[in-house]
């Protein structure tokens, strides 16, 4: 999820700290490393509002996710719909989310972040209030679908805004932070509107969703510009200036456009071993994610919380065994696979867990507890796999590869709800959770395979650069490529 230039077609001034990388002069505009504009100078206290704000708007559209699962009788009992096309409410908002990955890198290249953002939330919160208004099930749907879709680039956008103002040395951490906006927004929905239906009625879920949208927005009104060719564009634009940058490697025609978000993408998804490997394990972990009911919300923030503490600290205590200096070298990215490794293991143990203690014969508390446990492991292997695919190709080969990733498990978490409720009650929950536990073995391997091979994968792979490969010239690449684009974290 990113947009970015080719490092090998010119050098710009990185984004850390006490570096310079030369750039020829066709390029026309700089952006130095001292530069006060430079999103990586900004004060702790603006870099603190900006992640904040990206964060506020990503909880927004991700409670609007799971909000109407706590009034979905009452939109069956409304509509005379079975449990199935009511749950179309949740598969079609996230079907909607899922154009954002291919979309949003090229909105971001056009206009900067902080246009989008202040537009998506808006219609967003607008659909959102349709569909709380909804006469027909139809039109519940329809509205629902086009709040995903508006509200998608929120959960992409984050990732670039990260990207753009924390230190490439922190990825792990910074990913594991950002995440929890996500999981914790669509945890929290369940808990604070099963009060507000029990009082109101199914329709307040979407209320309450926008009500939550309206705050954010007023919080990220100020929100300041982060992408550093938009804010190289602007400069040039005020001041009378050329805009000479050399274009984006996203693309600039639509056909371009096409080839790095749709085509590339899709030749990836049965050509290159590294991203196969990586999309099946997280379409995996991300569809399961959304399964859980009532007080096993709770369980699953304080999951989340748990992998974004331990995730960051195996970080810094790799980063300290190494021996990687913070301003010259960053450990080799193979070690931010350590939090997946660590998560596989324990998503196979809590999804056995849950399925055999969701009985009468069990205290209530023992599966929601293995929920948490589910949580911790699957925010852990997302915040692995993820973060070692940012560096894991130059520029416009993470932007196809994580384009791809995103959508496959957006996707696949749409798909699943529809199919769930039938496999629980076909096979009870005890096999239909076990079921996952058992394609999750299959998939515990994934992160130990790439610790190992996965820089000779890489290597051999049309879309890979050698400098990619080791700790100091993978800082270089990571580098060179926020600069250019602004993120290759999305680097949207």
């Amino acid at each position: 999820m990113n947009a970015a230039l080719d490092p090998s077609s010119m050098e710009s001034a990185p984004k850390d700290d006490n570096m310079e990388i030369a750039i020829p002069p066709s390029v026309g505009l700089r952006m130095e490393a001292d530069d006060p504009a430079n999103p990586q100078n900004f004060t702790l206290q603006r870099k603190v509002y900006a992640s904040s704000v990206a964060t506020v708007f990503a909880f927004a559209v991700a409670f609007g996710i799971t909000s109407l699962t706590v009034g979905i009788q009452g939109v069956m009992q409304e509509f005379s719909v079975s449990m199935t096309v009511a749950t179309l409410g949740l598969s079609l908002y996230l079907l909607g989310v899922a154009f954002a990955p291919i979309t949003t890198p090229h909105l971001s290249e056009k206009f900067g972040r902080s246009p989008i953002y202040l537009v998506s939330l808006p219609l967003f919160a607008l659909f959102t209030l349709g569909a709380g208004y909804s006469q027909s099930f139809g039109s519940l749907a329809v509205c629902r679908f086009f709040a995903g879709f508006f509200g998608g680039p929120c959960l992409v956008l984050i990732e670039g805004t990260f990207a753009d103002v924390w230190s490439a040395r922190l990825t792990v951490t910074y990913y594991s932070f950002l995440s929890l906006a996500s999981y914790i927004g669509a945890g929290c929905a369940p808990l604070i509107l099963g009060y507000t239906v029990s009082a109101e009625n199914w329709r307040w879920t979407q209320h309450v969703t926008c009500i939550i949208s309206v705050g954010a927005y007023l919080l990220g009104i100020g929100v300041p510009e982060t992408y550093p060719r938009e804010i190289l564009r602007s400069r040039a634009r005020h001041g009378g200036h050329e805009i000479n940058l050399a274009e984006a490697e996203s693309g600039v025609t639509l056909g371009e456009m096409a080839q790095t978000t749709l085509l590339t993408p899709l030749v990836m998804a049965f050509s290159e071993p590294v991203v196969i490997l990586v999309t099946l394990s997280l379409s995996l972990n991300f569809a399961v994610l959304f399964q859980w009911a009532g007080l096993a919300f709770i369980a699953a923030i304080v999951g989340a919380l748990a992998s974004a503490v331990t995730s960051s600290l195996i970080e810094s205590i790799t980063n300290r065994r190494s021996g990687c200096s913070y301003t010259t070298s960053m450990a080799p990215i193979e070690y931010r696979l350590i939090p997946a490794m660590v998560g596989s293991v324990g998503m196979v143990g809590s999804l056995f867990w849950i399925g055999f203690t969701a009985t009468p014969s069990f205290h209530y508390l023992v599966p929601i507890t293995g929920t948490g446990a589910y949580v911790w492991s699957s925010m852990s292997v997302l915040t692995g796999l993820v973060s070692y695919i940012f560096d894991a190709y130059p520029a416009k080969g993470t932007l196809s590869a994580l384009t791809l990733m995103a959508t496959t498990r957006i996707i696949f978490a749409a798909w699943l709800p529809l199919v769930i409720i039938q496999m629980i009650m076909g096979l009870q929950g005890k096999w239909a959770y076990s079921v996952f536990g058992f394609i999750a073995i299959a998939m515990m391997g994934v992160p130990v395979m790439l610790f190992l091979f996965g820089a000779g994968l890489r290597a051999r792979s049309r879309h890979s650069a050698p400098k990619l490969t080791n700790g100091k010239h993978a800082l270089d690449g990571h580098v060179d490529q926020e600069m250019q684009m602004g993120n290759v974290h999305q680097r949207r």
